[in-house]
């Protein structure tokens, strides 16, 4: 049982190490834009310890989205999702290696920019927040998964990715990961509320102590509803898919 997972995880990390137009918007461009905003232009180090915050939630959506939406509608598009189903292994075993591929791309993104972030930007911090914060990025991929899982289900493989591209850059923008919601209109800022990485950055923000909302209780239930509807949307598109 447990070979039939190391296999599926080994075979996805390979196939995604064969993909250098998913390697580069999903692991370079997370890390050029921390460090522009965070680095190099003039006193933006003063809000490098924020930043830190929200592109590590913005690093992991990169992988979950388009892994999930756009590689998952591919798969199901030639058929490939019909032979897994075909050969006996364990129906999860797919899933958890997706998942496992996508915590590691992620992981690769995150180390780059708490690199640059500690290097670079002069971000200090105790090691139980770096920590905190390296768990809070992490899990942050299971509600992105899940919806990118719905996507691949319900959409072809070139609406997949269009639909991917729309929800990378607006739930980034509209969830407050390149600038704080505070200075959108009333509207987005309303729009933000429902939105995971808006709660996620709001999580992480309160671990690094950064400038933003303490009240991390709320945004930890918000997450939580956010995550268990976004499973039920991909239950449902998985069972009519069945």
């Amino acid at each position: 049982m447990a070979n039939a997972y190391l296999a599926e995880i080994k075979a996805e990390v390979l196939k995604l190490s064969r993909m250098p137009e998913f390697a580069i918007p999903t692991l370079i461009l997370p890390v050029m834009f921390f460090t522009l905003f965070g680095v190099i232009i003039p006193g933006s180090r003063d809000n490098a310890p924020y930043l830190l915050s929200t592109f590590g939630v913005f690093a992991v959506m990169g992988p979950a989205l388009f892994g999930f939406g756009a590689g998952v509608a591919q798969e199901r598009e030639r058929g490939w999702l019909t032979l897994k189903r075909a050969v006996p292994a364990p129906a999860s075993a797919l899933l958890v290696a997706k998942t496992t591929a996508t915590i590691l791309i992620a992981s690769v993104s995150l180390a780059a920019i708490y690199a640059v972030a500690a290097f670079a930007a002069d971000v200090s911090l105790p090691p139980a927040v770096w920590l905190g914060l390296l768990l809070v990025h992490v899990l942050s991929a299971i509600p992105f998964v899940l919806i990118g899982l719905a996507l691949g289900f319900v959409f072809g493989a070139n609406a997949a990715v269009a639909v991917a591209n729309i929800l990378y850059l607006g739930m980034a923008v509209l969830g407050g990961l390149w600038m704080p919601i505070s200075i959108f209109p009333r509207i987005m800022g309303q729009i933000a509320q429902v939105l995971p990485s808006f709660h996620l950055a709001e999580i992480a923000l309160a671990i690094s102590g950064a400038a933003g909302d303490k009240a991390m209780l709320g945004h930890i239930l918000a997450t939580l509803v956010i995550t268990v509807i976004a499973a039920g949307l991909a239950l449902l598109a998985w069972a009519r898919q069945r």
